[in-house]
């Protein structure tokens, strides 16, 4: 791969985060191709994640759309080939008064100018200790 194909696989990815930080949902999920599969990966033993643009998504909207403020600090990031690795903070705040910084190493593929896979690694434990009772129900009912 040229070192001009990874310069765009990183400004890909750079515009994608750019939108998460952003709230724009749609913006996100038009990123992913059809067969994108984005998956948080502590849970992938419970549930198979979002495939696609709309499920990509719903999934966002059920779990970042509720929260009163959210950050998104960038970090390292780096190509090979088609993976684009990150590794990035993100602060997740509740209008309930609860804040947690998360952090977070995500994993992309990225083919013809869309992400084919994007898995997150994060400490799972931090989110279910810092995020209030109702936030935690209301995801555990997903957004299918």
């Amino acid at each position: 791969m040229s070192d001009e194909q990874q310069a765009a696989n990183i400004a890909l990815v750079e515009a994608f985060w750019a939108a998460l930080n952003r709230r724009d949902f749609e913006a996100v999920g038009a990123f992913m191709s059809e067969r994108g599969h984005y998956v948080d990966v502590p849970v992938i033993d419970v549930e198979e994640g979002a495939y696609g643009p709309a499920e990509t998504t719903a999934r966002l909207r059920l779990g970042l759309e509720p929260l009163e403020n959210y950050v998104l600090h960038d970090g390292t990031i780096t190509a090979s080939g088609n993976s684009v690795i990150t590794e990035h903070v993100e602060e997740w705040f509740w209008h309930t008064g609860e804040s947690t910084k998360l952090r977070f190493c995500s994993v992309m593929e990225v083919s013809n100018g869309k992400v084919d896979r994007w898995w997150d690694y994060f400490d799972l434990a931090a989110i279910m200790n810092a995020a209030p009772a109702w936030w935690v129900e209301q995801i555990m009912v997903g957004y299918k």
